[in-house]
């Protein structure tokens, strides 16, 4: 006598559909909360300005706080005047890609802060910008301000011991942030000059 295939009741076929059902709804509401989720996170990054608040002062010992990056593109760099290549020829390059920028009637803020308050007073930095251009905003203030505004901004700064002296180690890259203090990218240290002006001159257009 053949076997005869077993048919599932119709209670175990209901069950079968309600458990697929209930499959498909968890998962529908995992990809609902992901895609929520996703989108509140971008809107937090995308809606304030990068870093946090400070008080530092400038170059002419006036005080400045994170209005400094506003308004304008800004290319924010961090070094020392005891640098001896990184922050002078980086300070050089932006203020030659920054001269260029103005002869095509675009606009370009030079914001740097430095790593070693200790030594970098704002005399020091005066002098030290001013052999660059007329257009850079230097920072500087107590160690624990600019400590807490490089930490704010991501930045690394370490003090190296060097004989009787010491160095300075810190990040090296120029942070990129528009018109509303917004990050827009970076240049890396000894990058192409050809690729780092291209980014300058779309940071100067947003």
């Amino acid at each position: 006598m053949a076997n005869t295939p077993h048919k599932p009741s119709r209670r175990t076929v209901a069950l079968r559909y309600a458990l697929w059902f209930l499959v498909a709804a968890v998962l529908a509401l995992m990809v609902l909360v992901f895609a929520l989720g996703r989108k509140e996170a971008e809107g937090v990054l995308s809606a304030g300005a990068y870093g946090g608040p400070f008080q530092l002062v400038n170059q002419a010992g006036a005080p400045v706080t994170e209005a400094v990056l506003r308004g304008r593109p800004t290319a924010l760099f961090f070094g020392f005047t005891h640098c001896p290549d990184v922050c002078p020829t980086t300070l050089y390059e932006l203020a030659g890609y920054q001269k260029a920028l103005k002869a095509e009637g675009k606009d370009l803020g030079i914001v740097f802060v430095t790593v070693d308050p200790e030594r970098d007073k704002p005399d020091t930095l005066r002098t030290y910008v001013g052999a660059l251009s007329d257009d850079v905003t230097a920072l500087t203030g107590d160690p624990a301000s600019v400590e807490s505004m490089l930490k704010s901004f991501g930045i690394y700064a370490r003090k190296v011991p060097q004989g009787d002296d010491y160095t300075m180690d810190h990040t090296a890259s120029i942070l990129l942030l528009d018109r509303q203090g917004q990050f827009k990218g970076t240049i890396a240290y000894g990058e192409d000059p050809a690729a780092a002006k291209a980014k300058l001159e779309r940071l100067s257009a947003s």
